[in-house]
C-alpha cells in the first residue's frame, strides 16, 4: 500500500519525470485497456476513426448537391430517398466518428470498410445486396467511385458509423498535413 502512496505522490508532483511517467502511463491505459474495451464493447476493431479526407463533405446541407451525379442513378437512387439517412449534412476533414459493428447494414448507411488501401474507407452505402457499393457524398467527387467500393464483401466490412464528435481529430491531423499533397491539405471547401 505504502507503493501506492508513493507512486501517487510522485505523479502528483509538478515535475518532468512525473509528467513523463504520466504520459507513459496514460499511453499503456488508452493502448491496452480503453480500445480494446471500447473493441468489445462496439464489436468491430476500429471503435473511433477520424476523417482524414473531403470525400463525404457538403457544401451545403442536405444532398441536393450530392445527387448531380448520375452514380446514384445507377443505383436507383434519388434524392427523395435520403430522408431518414443519418448524417444529413456529411462529415468534415478532422472529425473523428464512433463505429460500432456493421450487422444489418443497409442503403444510406455510412461504413467503414477495407478498400485494400493504407486507411479503411468511410463512405455511404448505396447497394445492399450479396455485397454492398459505396460512395462519397462530396459532390466535386461523386461523378468518380473506386474500383473498391463497387463490391464490398461483407468480411471487409469493419463497421458502421454511429455519430459524429465534429473536428476534435485535427489534434492529430494537424501532425501529419505536412506530409500530404497541397491539394488535399487543409479545411474541406
Amino acid at each position: 500500500m505504502k507503493f501506492f502512496k508513493k507512486m501517487w505522490d510522485f505523479l502528483q508532483e509538478d515535475s518532468w519525470p512525473s509528467f513523463f511517467v504520466t504520459l507513459v502511463l496514460a499511453f499503456i491505459v488508452i493502448k491496452f485497456l480503453f480500445f480494446p474495451g471500447l473493441s468489445f464493447l462496439t464489436g468491430t476493431s476500429l471503435p473511433l476513426v477520424i476523417v482524414e479526407s473531403c470525400s463525404m463533405y457538403h457544401h451545403q446541407d442536405g444532398f441536393a448537391r450530392t445527387f448531380e451525379s448520375s452514380v446514384y442513378e445507377d443505383y436507383g437512387l434519388g434524392l427523395e430517398d435520403t430522408t431518414g439517412w443519418d448524417f444529413q449534412n456529411g462529415f468534415s476533414k478532422g472529425d473523428v466518428i464512433f463505429v460500432i459493428g456493421a450487422k444489418d447494414v443497409k442503403v444510406g448507411d455510412v461504413i467503414i470498410f477495407d478498400g485494400g488501401r493504407q486507411y479503411p474507407l468511410i463512405h455511404r452505402v448505396v447497394k445492399a445486396e450479396d455485397s454492398y457499393a459505396t460512395k462519397g457524398d462530396n459532390y466535386k467527387t461523386n461523378s468518380l467511385q473506386l474500383n473498391s467500393e463497387k463490391n464490398i464483401a461483407e468480411d471487409q466490412l469493419v463497421g458502421r458509423a454511429l455519430f459524429k464528435v465534429p473536428g476534435i481529430g485535427w489534434a492529430k491531423l494537424i501532425f501529419f498535413e505536412i506530409g500530404r499533397s497541397p491539394s488535399d491539405r487543409g479545411m474541406c471547401r
